[in-house]
């Protein structure tokens, strides 16, 4: 008790870094829905998840993951009828870095998709772990 008493502020900054740890690790970009590249993979290749890049077209034009569809996000509540079919299936939302995306999945939530999930640092991410990119036409 001595201690903790005469180390007040070590010992509040060890208690309030230790928190905040916890929070971040709990609270992560897209939370439970987030999955990581090789997750992401799994998903396409067991269970058919399509991919959805919710970035603009000349970002997507630049590289995409292959067999992705471009729906802007700006756009994505307007055309979610292109995406009905998948209500019950794993949707992938992807961005460039995972923010766009997070947003995104909580949207298609609220609109009914069960499993829609968002790739966690998207493209970059996708990049950085060494998996493919396409160039070109949109989709």
């Amino acid at each position: 008790m001595e201690f903790i008493q005469q180390n007040i502020f070590l010992v509040a900054t060890a208690v309030l870094s230790g928190t905040l740890l916890l929070v971040l690790s709990l609270r992560r970009p897209g939370g439970a829905r987030g999955v990581t590249p090789t997750q992401a993979t799994m998903l396409i290749n067991r269970e058919n998840g399509q991919l959805i890049d919710i970035r603009e077209p000349n970002e997507y034009v630049s590289g995409h993951l292959v067999d992705s569809r471009n729906i802007p996000a700006g756009s994505l509540a307007e055309r979610v009828g292109e995406l009905e079919a998948l209500k019950d299936s794993p949707v992938i939302l992807v961005c460039q870095s995972g923010a766009r995306s997070s947003v995104a999945c909580g949207t298609l939530a609220k609109l009914g998709f069960s499993r829609v999930h968002t790739l966690e640092g998207g493209i970059a991410a996708w990049a950085e772990a060494g998996l493919p990119l396409k160039k070109g036409a949109r989709r």
